[in-house]
């Protein structure tokens, strides 16, 4: 039963969201509420989403001197397929804020009382399982490219692969593999979250829906995925940094799309509140941290 509801939801067979047709223009207007949101709550957005560029750096630093540095840049290009995730807390706060509720930064962990939160974190497995995929086909196209030897230095492979045939084959050959995987997490992220959010469908319904949405708007969606692509890149200059700018207003902005491309539900459900918790004291410690204690 439980696995039931993750895949459809609190009913047995869920009405199927209507998706709209969308045009640049709501691309554009969904990115100037994604400002205006960001503008209104920006604490909130950059504590949020600083730990995004933290933990670009921290992988990229561990692959550096290593043997795994050509893995350091599918690693950070790789980061954008789970960005829908990431960015689950600014869906949420946009959320509120639309629906005029405290939108205080605390609330961006009300996700984690949502109905749909087992939907979510099963969508969330799927990302993360694309991106370890990417991350194997990444290594297996520089092994095929240049075998199992490790680069000796990070100059040397900047030659390597900037200088030579090889070099040049593992770019094209990379980059073309990494848009189809870039493409498969739009089209299962683009609304799939916020969906989620609005509406406890399960995830079958919203990853379906989300599919819709790109299949209705094939043109909209691959200029949204251009922009998105392009500001997580202008972002990553220099070090990540401006990602705590780029990844809030996209987050926000991603929202808004939402509610562009998809109709609002006629039967909206009342708004989750966090579960009430009993006090307790010190005594309690460190039983009380286990699930089982009521």
């Amino acid at each position: 039963m439980a696995q039931a509801h993750i895949l459809v939801g609190a009913s047995d067979s869920p009405a199927q969201p209507i998706v709209r047709r969308i045009t640049p223009t709501d691309l554009y207007q969904s990115l100037a509420r994604g400002i205006d949101d960001f503008t209104a709550m920006p604490s909130h957005a950059v504590f949020l989403c600083v730990v995004y560029p933290l933990l670009g750096l921290v992988l990229i630093g561990i692959t550096l001197g290593d043997s795994t540095l050509p893995l350091a840049f599918p690693i950070a290009a790789g980061f954008a397929l789970v960005g829908p995730l990431a960015a689950i807390g600014l869906y949420e706060l946009s959320r509120r804020r639309e629906a005029g509720l405290d939108s205080s930064s605390s609330h961006a962990f009300d996700v984690l009382y949502s109905p749909s939160l087992p939907a979510i974190v099963a969508l969330g497995v799927l990302l993360m399982a694309i991106f370890l995929i990417w991350l194997a086909v990444a290594e297996a196209i520089y092994i095929a490219t240049f075998g199992y030897a490790a680069p000796a230095s990070i100059r040397q492979f900047a030659i390597e692969v900037l200088t030579t045939p090889a070099g040049w084959t593992l770019i094209v050959v990379g980059t073309g593999i990494g848009f189809l995987f870039a493409v498969l997490a739009l089209t299962i992220g683009a609304i799939s979250f916020p969906l989620l959010l609005d509406r406890d469908v399960g995830a079958a319904v919203a990853l379906l829906t989300s599919i819709r949405v790109v299949r209705t708007n094939p043109a909209t969606m691959a200029l949204w995925g251009f922009i998105v692509a392009a500001l997580l890149v202008v972002g990553s200059i220099p070090f990540f940094l401006g990602l705590t700018v780029v990844m809030p207003v996209l987050g926000h902005a991603t929202w808004h799309l939402y509610r562009r491309a998809v109709e609002p539900d006629p039967n909206p459900h009342p708004d989750f509140k966090p579960r009430p918790r009993a006090p307790r004291s010190a005594a309690d410690f460190p039983s009380s941290l286990f699930p089982t204690r009521k």
